[in-house]
């Protein structure tokens, strides 16, 4: 189903706003005056047919004009330029406000009555010929040749507004190249409100007009024109004005030329805006080229340092908490590599509604790594945006190169906003914490009785009862072993200690490589945040206006 008039201004401005400062300015200036134009005329009179005679100066203009009205109301003139102002001949009242649009200050108003005498002012009643009834308002242009400035411009101006253009040519001038190249081709596709009227056949023989008429039918149809009407006149003997008069006629009593010359109008601009618009880039592509991109934000980010403190960070934490006590306190002497790069959230004083302060103590980019990450900038954008006209793609450049130098700071409040310590400390630390507790105070018992008992026979005091541990080693070719309990309870606990401690620091390892692994996926996330916030969506805003625009273009010239 063809879209109406209304529907295609509105897409057709839909299209323009969309490309605002991305199309040629020439382009969206004329996409603007057509819409302009197609709803001026559209609150006008919708009774009423503008049909207009343009031509070149001598062509026979006004002469036709008489022909068709009946009468003499313009005054055919032998110097030139012969036709200053435009004439109006109207059939049917309600034209004035038209005519007003139009800028045409001179008006006859047809009636089929007889002559009466002119009215006060511009405005004169004259009889109506036979054919046209009323719907008509037929316009006499300037000559778009002439030597005065001010009369081309007049009737260029016409040529645009008229529903329904007669173009009145001679045999001599019928192939003028600025008639062809400057009004006729840029109407092309606008056929059925195009007429061409070879005047003054009367001139020709039978053969010399068939021979005119052939070579013009196949002027106009390079032009763009080829179903466009040609009829033979001439003003002089009246050949050929009966069906001049009865095309005009018929196009009054249908009223649909103001509607197929505007449509038409926008018809036209709108595929100059496609054209404008390029082929879609590809489907996904940035979807296919985010990676690269997030690759070389990780590497400007510093994740793989900030991975690798977390990890340290994490087996430090698990060895203060599960080391053996006596020798754990010598880890503290170790800086912690979170804390060493204003990582730890509990150094972290940032008001919540001011995530824009939270920094980190990583070193800035090497200018080696912010050539990468520019240079990644560019490949995603020219991978997004391949197919795309070049003012698209360059306006995706500016938003990408603005983005790329806030990216540092971005990066780094991406990560210095990203949870890289766990919520609660591991089960099994707090287990293992009193584990070892319990086996020092183990030691420290065996080791305190050893030394009673010890102080106890350097005073030559009785000695402490102590009991003796024996261990039956006669299943492995020995006897029995008697260990007393003090030496036990101090050896066991040391040793006991030192090997929880070993296990507790293979455990903390593999926690530290999970934890590293969650962080690492975390900020991930975070500069895929960073990338689709200053790259992706400034690239993606640029492109769906293009979509926007060539969407809506589409519309308008379906």
């Amino acid at each position: 189903m063809k879209p109406d008039l209304a529907t295609r201004t509105t897409a057709l401005e839909q299209a323009v706003t969309a490309g605002e400062g991305r199309l040629d300015p020439d382009l969206v200036t004329t996409a603007r005056a057509v819409v302009e134009r197609a709803r001026q005329r559209g609150g006008l009179s919708a009774e009423h047919t503008v049909a207009a005679l343009a031509g070149a100066t001598g062509s026979g203009k006004s002469s036709v004009l008489n022909a068709v009205a009946g009468t003499d109301l313009a005054e055919p003139g032998v110097r030139r330029p012969t036709t200053s102002h435009a004439l109006a001949a109207v059939w049917g009242e309600g034209a004035d406000d038209l005519l007003d649009w139009l800028d045409v200050p001179r008006r006859h108003e047809m009636e089929p009555t007889a002559t009466e005498p002119a009215a006060a002012g511009l405005l004169r009643r004259t009889r109506t010929p036979a054919g046209i009834t009323t719907g008509l308002v037929l316009l006499d242009l300037p000559d778009h040749d002439s030597v005065v400035v001010e009369h081309r411009v007049r009737a260029e101006r016409l040529v645009e507004r008229a529903d329904l253009l007669v173009w009145v040519v001679d045999p001599q001038k019928y192939a003028d190249a600025a008639l062809h190249e400057r009004y006729l081709r840029p109407l092309a596709g606008r056929s059925d409100v195009v007429v061409v009227a070879l005047n003054q056949a009367d001139r020709l023989t039978p053969a010399e007009k068939d021979a005119v008429l052939a070579d013009l039918k196949r002027l106009v149809t390079a032009d763009g024109l080829p179903g466009a009407t040609l009829v033979a006149v001439s003003a002089r003997t009246g050949e050929g004005t009966d069906r001049l008069r009865g095309l005009l006629a018929d196009a009054a009593r249908r009223r649909e030329a103001a509607t197929a010359r505007l449509a038409a109008d926008t018809r036209a601009v709108a595929r100059d805006v496609v054209a404008a618009c390029g082929d879609a880039p590809p489907a996904r592509a940035a979807d296919r080229a985010q990676g690269a991109l997030v690759d070389a934000l990780e590497d400007a980010a510093g994740v793989t340092t900030v991975v690798g403190a977390v990890r340290s960070s994490a087996a430090r934490d698990a060895h203060l908490a599960t080391g053996w006590p006596v020798t754990r306190w010598l880890a503290r002497f170790r800086k912690d590599p979170l804390r060493r790069l204003g990582l730890r959230r509990d150094e972290v004083r940032v008001p919540v509604d001011r995530p824009d302060l939270q920094h980190t103590s990583l070193p800035q980019s090497r200018p080696s790594v912010r050539a990468a990450t520019a240079t990644a900038v560019r490949t995603y954008v020219d991978e997004v945006t391949a197919g795309a006209p070049d003012a698209w793609v360059l306006a995706a450049r500016d938003r990408a190169t603005d983005a790329t130098e806030r990216l540092p700071d971005a990066l780094d409040q991406a990560v210095a906003s990203t949870r890289l310590e766990e919520e609660r400390r591991p089960f099994w630390w707090r287990v293992v914490g009193v584990l070892q507790w319990l086996l020092l105070a183990t030691a420290v018992v065996g080791l305190a009785w050893l030394g009673v008992d010890a102080l106890l026979a350097y005073f030559q005091l009785p000695p402490l009862i102590v009991p003796d541990l024996t261990v039956d080693l006669t299943r492995w070719g020995g006897g029995t072993l008697d260990l007393p309990w003090p030496t036990v309870l101090a050896v066991g606990g040391v040793v006991a200690g030192l090997l929880l401690a070993l296990l507790g620091r293979l455990l903390g390892a593999v926690g530290a490589r999970r934890r590293a692994a969650r962080v690492r996926r975390r900020l991930r996330e975070s500069v895929v945040g960073v990338a689709v916030e200053q790259v992706r969506t400034p690239v993606a805003e640029e492109l769906d206006a293009l979509t926007t625009c060539r969407t809506a273009a589409r519309t308008a010239a379906a």
